[in-house]
């Protein structure tokens, strides 16, 4: 191995480090706690060494969107490819995003609520924000109905999914109906 490609593997490490910790941070306290100061000393290096990888926060929190934005996208079609049928596909990649998003809250803000400087339904929209979407429209262009464009069905469903799964964190749905409120959705929305 080379010095060049030596330094790019440490150099790579290092980005991983500063990703994880600050969802771990994140995680743990909310995304208020994560600055680079904190995330700097979590990981033993100086604040310039942060600066040398990423410009701020908002850096960051775009790196982590884009690595739960793969993991989202892995955890859709994981759910999608052991169901039988159309609509047992929609309910398992209704509830895999929900699980996702209540298990993953920082990573969440980082992907649908905090601006990590990421284009969304965009020419330039980083392909693992692409295949997120892609990942839902898999499963949901199927069952969109006749007339009905597969893209837009997707992002009402995606919507929808979004709205259950901020106002399910935020307290304001009642914890006992979520498998409920699913079934009401996929039996509404799916045409098969």
């Amino acid at each position: 191995m080379s010095v060049q490609e030596r330094k790019q593997r440490e150099r790579a490490e290092r980005e991983r480090l500063i990703v994880a910790t600050a969802r771990d941070l994140a995680e743990q306290q909310g995304w208020d706690a994560v600055t680079t100061r904190r995330l700097a000393e979590r990981i033993e290096y100086s604040q310039p060494v942060l600066y040398s990888h990423f410009r701020g926060k908002r850096e960051i929190i775009g790196a982590v969107a884009l690595e739960g934005a793969a993991e989202l996208a892995a955890a859709v079609r994981a759910a999608t490819s052991a169901a039988d049928g159309p609509r047992e596909q929609v309910a398992a990649l209704a509830r895999a995003y929900l699980d996702f998003a209540a298990r993953n809250p920082a990573v969440y803000d980082a992907l649908f609520q905090l601006d990590g400087g990421l284009a969304y339904a965009q020419e330039d929209t980083p392909e693992p924000l692409k295949d997120a979407f892609a990942a839902l429209l898999e499963s949901l262009s199927e069952v969109a109905g006749d007339g009905v464009h597969p893209g837009l069905f997707t992002e009402v469903f995606w919507a929808s999914l979004h709205g259950l799964a901020t106002l399910t964190r935020a307290g304001r749905l009642l914890p006992e109906d979520a498998l409920q409120r699913v079934e009401l959705l996929v039996d509404r929305l799916v045409v098969v």
